[in-house]
């Protein structure tokens, strides 16, 4: 959808009693190009715009506030998540965005058994990752030094060093797991 500026244009002008030949006058367009766009029958070209907004003396702040205020919003209800599984580990996809320029992020709820891991010992990928443990007792080994995390502590490292997410209690350890950019599969 096109951003319309002419309603507001039009009440601020309105508001401080400027005929359209004073504010086309100040801003040096014509007074229909103004009426134009305040019937948003025109948009107005950048140097225009921050003419008139000159002329009626417009914080560009308040005509830019509601631009792009819409914004498309991906619901994952937890009925719906898609899970997958490996050995002991169950992934539930609470996100997976992708973003232009690989700027997408992907999020997952993890539950590992007593004894479990995943990740790799070999092998790393592009990117960042970030863990909050819900519960029970994490083991995080990053390239060669181990992390001991407990619930509500949380991790974030660069993806690229090979990393092992291992459960390190008596209990199913819990954690939310975030990926950016996706890797598009459940890995390490």
């Amino acid at each position: 959808m096109k951003y319309q500026f002419g309603e507001k244009i039009r009440a601020v002008r309105e508001r401080r009693k400027i005929t359209l030949k004073e504010v086309a006058e100040k801003a040096g367009v014509s007074e229909s190009l103004v009426s134009q766009i305040e019937r948003n029958r025109v948009s107005p070209a950048i140097d225009t715009l921050l003419a008139l907004a000159d002329a009626l003396d417009i914080d560009l702040e308040y005509l830019f506030a509601d631009f792009r205020r819409d914004r498309d919003v991906k619901v994952v209800l937890k009925k719906e998540r898609t899970s997958f599984t490996k050995p002991g580990v169950l992934y539930e996809r609470m996100a997976q965005v992708e973003g232009q320029n690989r700027d997408g992020i992907e999020a997952y709820s993890i539950a590992v058994a007593v004894g479990a891991k995943t990740g790799s010992t070999e092998y790393g990928h592009k990117g960042w990752e970030l863990g909050i443990v819900e519960s029970g007792r994490a083991e995080l080994t990053v390239g060669n030094k181990t992390y001991s995390l407990k619930p509500g502590d949380s991790a974030s490292f660069r993806a690229d060093a090979p990393h092992v997410l291992a459960n390190g209690g008596k209990e199913t350890l819990k954690l939310i797991w975030i990926i950016t950019p996706p890797k598009g599969e459940i890995g390490s």
